[in-house]
């Protein structure tokens, strides 16, 4: 609440291009849960179809500064497929 004067505005879409054009930060949070019975490789194969695209969308229409959080585990893994 309290950054709200900040807050340009709010698009929301499922299309990767128009939610990250032109931005200057991106948080990245949605991962896919692991669930009872996952093992890792079948975490990492449903989060690379998410952090690809995403990743491929943002150096296509964001600003080259752009600073990226990846926040969805796992995190480190899920912030190399998206580089």
């Amino acid at each position: 609440d309290c950054a709200l004067p900040l807050l340009a505005g709010v698009l929301p879409t499922a299309n990767p291009e128009d939610a990250f054009r032109d931005v200057a930060a991106a948080f990245l949070v949605g991962a896919m849960p692991r669930r009872e019975g996952m093992e890792r490789k079948d975490l990492l194969s449903a989060n690379v179809r998410i952090f690809k695209e995403q990743g491929q969308a943002l150096d296509k229409v964001a600003r080259k500064d752009v600073k990226v959080l990846v926040v969805g585990n796992p995190a480190n893994t899920n912030a190399f497929i998206c580089s």
